[in-house]
Protein backbone atom coordinates (compact mmCIF):
# COMPACT_ATOMS: atom_id res chain seq x y z
CA UNK A 1 0.00 0.00 0.00
CA UNK A 2 1.47 3.34 -1.09
CA UNK A 3 2.09 6.09 1.47
CA UNK A 4 0.28 9.43 1.10
CA UNK A 5 2.34 11.96 -0.86
CA UNK A 6 2.88 14.31 2.09
CA UNK A 7 3.99 11.46 4.39
CA UNK A 8 6.25 9.98 1.69
CA UNK A 9 7.90 13.37 1.16
CA UNK A 10 8.42 13.80 4.90
CA UNK A 11 9.94 10.30 5.21
CA UNK A 12 12.24 11.00 2.26
CA UNK A 13 13.37 14.25 3.89
CA UNK A 14 14.14 12.44 7.16
CA UNK A 15 16.14 9.78 5.30
CA UNK A 16 18.06 12.48 3.42
CA UNK A 17 18.87 14.18 6.72
CA UNK A 18 20.52 11.01 7.99
CA UNK A 19 22.39 10.16 4.82
CA UNK A 20 25.82 8.74 5.57
CA UNK A 21 28.70 10.49 3.81
CA UNK A 22 30.33 8.35 1.08
CA UNK A 23 33.00 6.00 2.42
CA UNK A 24 34.40 2.50 2.02
CA UNK A 25 35.48 0.89 5.28
CA UNK A 26 36.53 -2.30 3.50
CA UNK A 27 39.01 -0.37 1.33
CA UNK A 28 40.41 1.39 4.40
CA UNK A 29 40.85 -1.91 6.22
CA UNK A 30 42.40 -3.60 3.18
CA UNK A 31 44.96 -0.80 2.71
CA UNK A 32 45.95 -0.71 6.39
CA UNK A 33 46.28 -4.51 6.41
CA UNK A 34 48.46 -4.42 3.28
CA UNK A 35 50.73 -1.80 4.87
CA UNK A 36 51.16 -3.82 8.07
CA UNK A 37 52.00 -6.97 6.08
CA UNK A 38 54.43 -5.14 3.78
CA UNK A 39 55.46 -1.57 4.66
CA UNK A 40 56.41 -0.94 1.01
CA UNK A 41 52.68 -0.71 0.29
CA UNK A 42 52.72 2.71 1.96
CA UNK A 43 54.95 4.15 -0.78
CA UNK A 44 52.28 3.33 -3.39
CA UNK A 45 49.97 5.90 -1.77
CA UNK A 46 52.39 8.26 0.00
CA UNK A 47 52.27 10.90 -2.76
CA UNK A 48 48.58 11.68 -2.35
CA UNK A 49 46.99 9.95 0.65
CA UNK A 50 46.81 11.65 4.06
CA UNK A 51 45.39 10.48 7.42
CA UNK A 52 42.44 12.88 7.12
CA UNK A 53 41.29 11.06 3.98
CA UNK A 54 40.15 8.08 6.11
CA UNK A 55 36.54 8.09 7.27
CA UNK A 56 37.03 6.09 10.48
CA UNK A 57 38.84 7.92 13.28
CA UNK A 58 40.69 4.77 14.39
CA UNK A 59 41.87 4.18 10.80
CA UNK A 60 43.19 7.75 10.68
CA UNK A 61 45.09 7.07 13.88
CA UNK A 62 46.50 3.75 12.65
CA UNK A 63 47.60 5.27 9.33
CA UNK A 64 49.22 8.27 11.05
CA UNK A 65 51.17 6.08 13.49
CA UNK A 66 52.23 3.76 10.66
CA UNK A 67 53.51 6.74 8.63
CA UNK A 68 55.51 8.00 11.61
CA UNK A 69 57.14 4.60 12.17
CA UNK A 70 57.92 3.98 8.50
CA UNK A 71 59.44 7.44 8.05
CA UNK A 72 61.59 6.83 11.14
CA UNK A 73 62.93 3.66 9.51
CA UNK A 74 61.04 1.33 11.85
CA UNK A 75 58.61 -1.50 11.11
CA UNK A 76 54.89 -0.80 11.25
CA UNK A 77 53.29 -4.10 12.38
CA UNK A 78 50.42 -4.99 14.70
CA UNK A 79 53.00 -5.45 17.49
CA UNK A 80 54.64 -2.01 17.07
CA UNK A 81 51.38 -0.19 16.41
CA UNK A 82 49.39 -1.46 19.42
CA UNK A 83 51.45 0.62 21.87
CA UNK A 84 50.18 3.85 20.35
CA UNK A 85 46.47 2.95 20.26
CA UNK A 86 45.88 2.61 24.00
CA UNK A 87 43.09 0.44 25.34
CA UNK A 88 40.22 1.69 23.17
CA UNK A 89 37.21 -0.58 22.68
CA UNK A 90 36.86 -1.21 18.95
CA UNK A 91 33.44 -2.82 18.74
CA UNK A 92 34.10 -5.48 21.35
CA UNK A 93 37.71 -6.21 20.37
CA UNK A 94 40.98 -4.82 21.68
CA UNK A 95 43.32 -2.73 19.49
CA UNK A 96 45.73 -5.70 19.26
CA UNK A 97 42.95 -8.02 18.11
CA UNK A 98 41.73 -5.47 15.56
CA UNK A 99 45.23 -4.91 14.15
CA UNK A 100 45.87 -8.65 13.96
CA UNK A 101 42.58 -9.15 12.11
CA UNK A 102 43.47 -6.40 9.60
CA UNK A 103 46.84 -8.01 8.92
CA UNK A 104 45.41 -11.53 8.71
CA UNK A 105 42.74 -10.53 6.18
CA UNK A 106 45.07 -8.32 4.09
CA UNK A 107 45.18 -8.96 0.37
CA UNK A 108 48.11 -8.52 -1.98
CA UNK A 109 50.17 -5.34 -1.86
CA UNK A 110 49.64 -4.88 -5.62
CA UNK A 111 46.14 -3.51 -4.96
CA UNK A 112 47.33 -0.98 -2.36
CA UNK A 113 47.44 1.88 -4.88
CA UNK A 114 43.88 1.18 -6.03
CA UNK A 115 42.63 1.07 -2.43
CA UNK A 116 44.36 4.39 -1.76
CA UNK A 117 42.77 6.05 -4.79
CA UNK A 118 39.34 4.78 -3.71
CA UNK A 119 39.81 6.21 -0.22
CA UNK A 120 41.07 9.50 -1.65
CA UNK A 121 38.20 9.88 -4.14
CA UNK A 122 35.62 9.27 -1.42
CA UNK A 123 37.33 11.83 0.83
CA UNK A 124 37.08 14.38 -2.00
CA UNK A 125 33.36 13.64 -2.26
CA UNK A 126 32.98 14.27 1.48
CA UNK A 127 34.82 17.57 1.13
CA UNK A 128 32.48 18.52 -1.70
CA UNK A 129 29.55 17.83 0.60
CA UNK A 130 31.16 19.98 3.31
CA UNK A 131 31.73 22.87 0.90
CA UNK A 132 28.11 22.61 -0.26
CA UNK A 133 26.82 22.57 3.32
CA UNK A 134 29.01 25.53 4.26
CA UNK A 135 27.71 27.43 1.25
CA UNK A 136 24.08 26.75 2.21
CA UNK A 137 24.64 27.59 5.89
CA UNK A 138 26.57 30.71 4.96
CA UNK A 139 23.74 31.89 2.72
CA UNK A 140 21.22 31.36 5.54
CA UNK A 141 23.28 32.83 8.38
CA UNK A 142 25.41 35.45 6.63
CA UNK A 143 26.03 38.60 8.72
CA UNK A 144 24.89 41.95 7.36
CA UNK A 145 28.36 43.04 6.29
CA UNK A 146 28.92 39.84 4.28
CA UNK A 147 28.17 40.23 0.56
CA UNK A 148 26.87 37.32 -1.54
CA UNK A 149 29.66 38.00 -4.04
CA UNK A 150 32.26 37.37 -1.31
CA UNK A 151 30.67 33.99 -0.53
CA UNK A 152 30.58 33.03 -4.21
CA UNK A 153 34.28 33.85 -4.59
CA UNK A 154 35.24 32.00 -1.40
CA UNK A 155 33.29 28.91 -2.50
CA UNK A 156 34.74 29.04 -5.99
CA UNK A 157 38.25 29.30 -4.57
CA UNK A 158 37.69 26.26 -2.32
CA UNK A 159 36.34 24.26 -5.27
CA UNK A 160 39.27 25.22 -7.49
CA UNK A 161 41.78 24.30 -4.76
CA UNK A 162 39.99 20.98 -4.32
CA UNK A 163 40.09 20.30 -8.05
CA UNK A 164 43.80 21.08 -8.34
CA UNK A 165 45.11 19.41 -5.16
CA UNK A 166 46.17 15.86 -4.41
CA UNK A 167 46.73 14.49 -7.87
CA UNK A 168 47.90 10.89 -8.08
CA UNK A 169 51.05 11.63 -10.04
CA UNK A 170 54.10 13.41 -8.61
CA UNK A 171 57.26 12.65 -6.67
CA UNK A 172 60.39 11.23 -8.27
CA UNK A 173 60.27 10.29 -11.91
CA UNK A 174 62.63 8.44 -14.20
CA UNK A 175 65.10 10.56 -16.10
CA UNK A 176 63.78 8.96 -19.29
CA UNK A 177 60.35 10.46 -18.47
CA UNK A 178 61.95 13.87 -18.04
CA UNK A 179 63.70 13.45 -21.39
CA UNK A 180 60.37 12.60 -23.01
CA UNK A 181 58.81 15.74 -21.52
CA UNK A 182 61.73 17.83 -22.82
CA UNK A 183 61.33 16.38 -26.31
CA UNK A 184 57.58 17.07 -26.18
CA UNK A 185 58.28 20.68 -25.22
CA UNK A 186 60.74 21.00 -28.11
CA UNK A 187 58.17 19.50 -30.50
CA UNK A 188 55.53 21.97 -29.33
CA UNK A 189 58.00 24.82 -29.70
CA UNK A 190 58.74 23.66 -33.24
CA UNK A 191 55.03 23.78 -34.07
CA UNK A 192 54.57 27.30 -32.69
CA UNK A 193 55.12 30.49 -34.63
CA UNK A 194 58.74 31.53 -34.32
CA UNK A 195 59.80 28.12 -32.96
CA UNK A 196 59.59 29.45 -29.38
CA UNK A 197 59.31 27.74 -26.00
CA UNK A 198 56.72 30.35 -24.96
CA UNK A 199 53.74 31.94 -26.71
CA UNK A 200 54.72 34.12 -29.66
CA UNK A 201 53.72 37.78 -29.34
CA UNK A 202 53.78 38.19 -33.12
CA UNK A 203 56.62 40.74 -32.72
CA UNK A 204 59.79 39.02 -33.96
CA UNK A 205 62.46 41.03 -32.13
CA UNK A 206 60.55 40.96 -28.84
CA UNK A 207 60.12 37.19 -29.14
CA UNK A 208 63.83 36.78 -29.83
CA UNK A 209 64.66 38.70 -26.64
CA UNK A 210 62.13 36.91 -24.42
CA UNK A 211 61.68 33.51 -26.05
CA UNK A 212 57.95 34.23 -26.14
CA UNK A 213 55.64 34.63 -23.15
CA UNK A 214 56.49 31.91 -20.64
CA UNK A 215 53.92 30.03 -18.51
CA UNK A 216 53.63 31.20 -14.87
CA UNK A 217 55.49 34.47 -15.58
CA UNK A 218 54.21 37.79 -14.23
CA UNK A 219 55.05 40.41 -16.87
CA UNK A 220 54.72 44.10 -16.02
CA UNK A 221 54.31 46.48 -18.97
CA UNK A 222 54.77 50.06 -17.77
CA UNK A 223 54.91 53.50 -19.33
CA UNK A 224 53.76 57.10 -19.07
CA UNK A 225 50.37 58.11 -20.55
CA UNK A 226 50.26 58.28 -24.39
CA UNK A 227 53.22 55.91 -24.77
CA UNK A 228 50.97 53.14 -26.14
CA UNK A 229 50.79 50.56 -23.32
CA UNK A 230 47.24 49.50 -24.10
CA UNK A 231 47.92 49.55 -27.84
CA UNK A 232 50.94 47.27 -27.46
CA UNK A 233 49.13 44.80 -25.25
CA UNK A 234 46.04 44.68 -27.50
CA UNK A 235 48.33 44.07 -30.49
CA UNK A 236 49.98 41.18 -28.65
CA UNK A 237 46.64 39.80 -27.42
CA UNK A 238 45.11 39.87 -30.90
CA UNK A 239 48.19 38.27 -32.50
CA UNK A 240 48.04 35.42 -29.99
CA UNK A 241 44.29 34.88 -30.23
CA UNK A 242 44.36 35.02 -34.04
CA UNK A 243 47.15 32.41 -34.17
CA UNK A 244 45.26 30.02 -31.85
CA UNK A 245 45.10 26.42 -32.93
CA UNK A 246 44.02 23.61 -30.62
CA UNK A 247 43.98 19.83 -30.87
CA UNK A 248 41.43 17.58 -29.22
CA UNK A 249 42.98 15.08 -26.81
CA UNK A 250 41.83 11.46 -26.23
CA UNK A 251 40.15 12.55 -22.96
CA UNK A 252 38.06 15.13 -24.83
CA UNK A 253 39.99 18.21 -23.67
CA UNK A 254 41.57 20.73 -26.03
CA UNK A 255 45.32 21.32 -26.01
CA UNK A 256 46.75 24.53 -27.43
CA UNK A 257 49.22 23.90 -30.23
CA UNK A 258 49.80 27.46 -31.41
CA UNK A 259 48.76 30.94 -30.26
CA UNK A 260 46.47 30.91 -27.27
CA UNK A 261 43.15 31.70 -25.60
CA UNK A 262 43.29 35.25 -24.19
CA UNK A 263 41.48 36.75 -21.20
CA UNK A 264 41.54 40.58 -21.07
CA UNK A 265 40.50 42.57 -17.98
CA UNK A 266 39.81 46.06 -19.34
CA UNK A 267 39.37 48.07 -16.14
CA UNK A 268 39.69 51.46 -17.86
CA UNK A 269 38.03 51.11 -21.28
CA UNK A 270 34.71 49.51 -22.14
CA UNK A 271 34.63 46.34 -24.23
CA UNK A 272 33.20 48.40 -27.11
CA UNK A 273 36.07 50.91 -26.96
CA UNK A 274 38.60 48.09 -26.86
CA UNK A 275 36.93 46.35 -29.81
CA UNK A 276 36.92 49.63 -31.79
CA UNK A 277 40.63 50.05 -31.15
CA UNK A 278 41.41 46.50 -32.30
CA UNK A 279 39.23 46.91 -35.41
CA UNK A 280 41.17 50.09 -36.23
CA UNK A 281 44.49 48.27 -35.78
CA UNK A 282 43.45 45.41 -38.04
CA UNK A 283 41.50 47.34 -40.71
CA UNK A 284 43.89 50.29 -41.00
CA UNK A 285 41.02 52.76 -40.51
CA UNK A 286 41.74 55.21 -37.63
CA UNK A 287 39.51 54.69 -34.60
CA UNK A 288 38.55 58.39 -34.40
CA UNK A 289 37.08 58.10 -37.92
CA UNK A 290 35.18 54.95 -36.94
CA UNK A 291 33.70 56.70 -33.88
CA UNK A 292 32.68 59.79 -35.88
CA UNK A 293 31.36 57.79 -38.82
CA UNK A 294 33.78 59.70 -41.07
CA UNK A 295 34.50 56.74 -43.34
CA UNK A 296 34.34 56.04 -47.03
CA UNK A 297 32.56 52.99 -48.53
CA UNK A 298 35.88 51.21 -49.04
CA UNK A 299 36.77 51.90 -45.38
CA UNK A 300 33.47 50.38 -44.28
CA UNK A 301 34.26 47.18 -46.18
CA UNK A 302 37.69 47.04 -44.53
CA UNK A 303 36.03 47.39 -41.12
CA UNK A 304 33.42 44.69 -41.77
CA UNK A 305 36.07 42.34 -43.19
CA UNK A 306 38.25 42.84 -40.10
CA UNK A 307 35.27 42.34 -37.78
CA UNK A 308 34.29 39.16 -39.59
CA UNK A 309 37.82 37.77 -39.22
CA UNK A 310 37.72 38.57 -35.50
CA UNK A 311 34.39 36.85 -34.82
CA UNK A 312 35.85 33.42 -34.16
CA UNK A 313 39.07 34.22 -32.29
CA UNK A 314 39.25 33.10 -28.61
CA UNK A 315 39.47 36.58 -27.10
CA UNK A 316 37.41 37.21 -23.93
CA UNK A 317 36.97 40.68 -22.37
CA UNK A 318 35.84 41.56 -18.84
CA UNK A 319 35.08 45.29 -18.64
CA UNK A 320 34.06 45.41 -14.95
CA UNK A 321 35.79 48.34 -13.27
CA UNK A 322 37.06 48.57 -9.70
CA UNK A 323 37.26 44.84 -8.99
CA UNK A 324 39.51 43.34 -6.33
CA UNK A 325 42.38 40.95 -6.92
CA UNK A 326 40.25 38.18 -5.34
CA UNK A 327 37.40 38.82 -7.78
CA UNK A 328 39.82 38.91 -10.70
CA UNK A 329 41.35 35.58 -9.64
CA UNK A 330 37.91 33.96 -9.31
CA UNK A 331 36.88 35.11 -12.80
CA UNK A 332 40.19 33.98 -14.31
CA UNK A 333 39.77 30.50 -12.77
CA UNK A 334 36.24 30.33 -14.15
CA UNK A 335 37.41 31.31 -17.65
CA UNK A 336 40.14 28.67 -17.62
CA UNK A 337 37.71 26.01 -16.45
CA UNK A 338 34.96 26.88 -18.93
CA UNK A 339 36.78 28.09 -22.07
CA UNK A 340 40.49 27.50 -21.46
CA UNK A 341 43.16 30.15 -20.88
CA UNK A 342 46.71 30.69 -22.21
CA UNK A 343 47.29 34.40 -21.52
CA UNK A 344 45.77 36.83 -19.02
CA UNK A 345 46.02 40.64 -19.36
CA UNK A 346 45.10 43.32 -16.80
CA UNK A 347 44.76 46.93 -17.96
CA UNK A 348 45.82 48.32 -15.55
CA UNK A 349 47.13 47.45 -12.06
CA UNK A 350 46.43 50.76 -10.33
CA UNK A 351 42.68 50.30 -10.99
CA UNK A 352 42.61 47.05 -8.98
CA UNK A 353 41.87 47.02 -5.27
CA UNK A 354 43.20 44.74 -2.56
CA UNK A 355 41.31 42.52 -0.15
CA UNK A 356 38.49 45.00 0.28
CA UNK A 357 39.62 46.28 3.66
CA UNK A 358 40.13 50.01 3.57
CA UNK A 359 43.81 50.87 3.75
CA UNK A 360 45.55 54.23 3.66
CA UNK A 361 48.76 52.52 2.60
CA UNK A 362 48.51 52.23 -1.18
CA UNK A 363 52.00 50.73 -1.47
CA UNK A 364 50.97 47.90 0.86
CA UNK A 365 47.80 47.37 -1.19
CA UNK A 366 49.82 47.21 -4.43
CA UNK A 367 52.10 44.66 -2.78
CA UNK A 368 49.04 42.50 -2.04
CA UNK A 369 47.87 42.89 -5.66
CA UNK A 370 51.19 41.97 -7.31
CA UNK A 371 51.78 39.09 -4.90
CA UNK A 372 48.29 37.79 -5.71
CA UNK A 373 48.90 38.12 -9.44
CA UNK A 374 52.16 36.18 -9.26
CA UNK A 375 50.44 33.44 -7.24
CA UNK A 376 47.63 33.36 -9.82
CA UNK A 377 50.11 33.04 -12.70
CA UNK A 378 51.67 30.00 -11.02
CA UNK A 379 48.27 28.52 -10.09
CA UNK A 380 46.86 28.79 -13.62
CA UNK A 381 50.25 28.09 -15.29
CA UNK A 382 49.75 30.96 -17.75
CA UNK A 383 51.67 34.21 -18.36
CA UNK A 384 49.99 37.30 -16.91
CA UNK A 385 50.66 40.76 -18.36
CA UNK A 386 49.82 43.60 -15.98
CA UNK A 387 49.94 47.19 -17.21
CA UNK A 388 51.25 49.82 -14.81
CA UNK A 389 51.54 53.59 -14.71
CA UNK A 390 54.85 55.33 -14.07
CA UNK A 391 55.46 58.21 -11.69
CA UNK A 392 55.79 61.79 -12.94
CA UNK A 393 59.48 61.92 -12.06
CA UNK A 394 60.17 60.64 -15.61
CA UNK A 395 59.07 64.03 -16.97
CA UNK A 396 61.63 65.87 -14.85
CA UNK A 397 64.62 64.19 -16.48
CA UNK A 398 66.34 65.14 -19.73
CA UNK A 399 66.43 61.49 -20.78
CA UNK A 400 62.85 60.42 -20.41
CA UNK A 401 63.49 56.72 -20.91
CA UNK A 402 61.87 54.98 -17.92
CA UNK A 403 63.69 52.85 -15.40
CA UNK A 404 62.70 50.45 -12.61
CA UNK A 405 62.69 53.18 -9.95
CA UNK A 406 59.93 54.99 -11.87
CA UNK A 407 57.30 52.32 -11.15
CA UNK A 408 54.41 54.11 -9.50
CA UNK A 409 53.27 52.93 -6.04
CA UNK A 410 55.66 50.11 -6.81
CA UNK A 411 55.40 48.13 -3.59
CA UNK A 412 56.72 44.74 -4.64
CA UNK A 413 56.10 45.11 -8.41
CA UNK A 414 59.79 44.91 -9.22
CA UNK A 415 60.31 42.04 -6.77
CA UNK A 416 57.31 39.91 -7.81
CA UNK A 417 57.60 40.44 -11.57
CA UNK A 418 59.53 37.99 -13.71
CA UNK A 419 59.72 40.55 -16.52
CA UNK A 420 59.42 44.34 -16.40
CA UNK A 421 59.02 46.10 -19.76
CA UNK A 422 58.70 49.81 -20.50
CA UNK A 423 57.14 51.38 -23.59
CA UNK A 424 58.89 54.54 -24.75
CA UNK A 425 58.20 56.72 -27.80
CA UNK A 426 60.68 59.55 -28.24
CA UNK A 427 58.51 60.88 -31.06
CA UNK A 428 55.89 61.94 -28.50
CA UNK A 429 58.33 64.11 -26.54
CA UNK A 430 60.04 65.55 -29.62
CA UNK A 431 56.64 66.37 -31.12
CA UNK A 432 55.69 68.39 -28.05
CA UNK A 433 58.75 70.64 -28.52
CA UNK A 434 57.73 71.92 -31.95
CA UNK A 435 59.23 75.42 -32.44
CA UNK A 436 57.86 78.25 -34.56
CA UNK A 437 57.90 77.41 -38.28
CA UNK A 438 60.54 79.04 -40.45
CA UNK A 439 63.18 79.29 -37.75
CA UNK A 440 66.50 77.41 -37.64
CA UNK A 441 65.20 75.51 -34.62
CA UNK A 442 62.23 74.36 -36.71
CA UNK A 443 64.45 72.82 -39.41
CA UNK A 444 66.54 71.05 -36.75
CA UNK A 445 63.30 69.86 -35.14
CA UNK A 446 62.07 68.48 -38.49
CA UNK A 447 65.25 66.45 -38.89
CA UNK A 448 64.88 65.12 -35.35
CA UNK A 449 61.24 64.20 -36.05
CA UNK A 450 62.27 62.30 -39.18
CA UNK A 451 64.77 60.31 -37.11
CA UNK A 452 62.22 59.23 -34.49
CA UNK A 453 59.03 59.17 -36.57
CA UNK A 454 57.09 55.91 -36.37
CA UNK A 455 59.55 54.31 -33.95
CA UNK A 456 58.96 52.94 -30.48
CA UNK A 457 61.14 51.21 -27.93
CA UNK A 458 60.29 48.36 -25.59
CA UNK A 459 62.88 48.47 -22.81
CA UNK A 460 63.37 45.21 -20.91
CA UNK A 461 64.35 46.57 -17.49
CA UNK A 462 64.20 43.17 -15.81
CA UNK A 463 64.02 39.62 -17.09
CA UNK A 464 64.49 36.89 -14.53
CA UNK A 465 65.43 34.20 -17.06
CA UNK A 466 66.97 36.20 -19.87
CA UNK A 467 68.87 39.33 -20.93
CA UNK A 468 67.74 42.92 -20.52
CA UNK A 469 67.99 45.45 -23.34
CA UNK A 470 65.93 47.41 -25.84
CA UNK A 471 63.76 46.24 -28.73
CA UNK A 472 62.78 48.70 -31.46
CA UNK A 473 59.31 48.49 -33.00
CA UNK A 474 57.34 50.29 -35.67
CA UNK A 475 54.40 52.36 -34.37
CA UNK A 476 51.59 53.76 -36.50
CA UNK A 477 49.96 56.45 -34.35
CA UNK A 478 46.87 56.80 -36.61
CA UNK A 479 45.73 53.23 -35.97
CA UNK A 480 47.74 52.68 -32.73
CA UNK A 481 49.43 49.58 -34.14
CA UNK A 482 52.83 48.19 -33.18
CA UNK A 483 54.65 46.00 -35.68
CA UNK A 484 58.11 44.70 -36.49
CA UNK A 485 60.55 47.42 -37.47
CA UNK A 486 62.03 46.98 -40.94
CA UNK A 487 65.78 46.74 -40.42
CA UNK A 488 68.29 47.42 -43.18
CA UNK A 489 69.86 43.98 -42.76
CA UNK A 490 66.46 42.37 -43.37
CA UNK A 491 65.66 44.30 -46.53
CA UNK A 492 65.74 42.31 -49.79
CA UNK A 493 68.83 42.75 -51.91
CA UNK A 494 68.54 45.41 -54.60
CA UNK A 495 68.97 44.12 -58.14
Amino acid sequence: MALPNALAAKLEAVQAEYRVPPHNIDAEQALLGAIMVNNDAYYRVSDFLLPEHFMEAVHRQIFEVAITLIKAGKLATPITLKTYLGDADLGGVTPMQYLARLAAEATTVINAGEYGRTIYDLAIRRRLITIGEDMVNGAYEAPVESRPRDQIEATERRLYELAESGKYDGGFQKFSDALTAAIDMAAKAYQRDGKLSGISTGLTDLDAKMGGLQPSDLIILAGRPAMGKTSLVTNIAFNIAKAYRGEKQPDGTMQTVNGGIVGFFSLEMSAEQLATRIIAEQSGVPSYKIRRGDIRPEDFYKITDAARDMQTIPFYIDQTGGISIAQLAARARRLKRQKGLDLLIIDYLQLLSGSGKKSDNRVQEMTEITTGMKALAKELAVPIIGLSQLSRQVENRDDKRPQLSDLRESGSIEQDADVVMFVFREEYYVGNKKPREGTEEFFAWEQEMQRVHGKAEVILGKQRHGPTGTVELQFDANITRFSNLAQSDRMPEQM
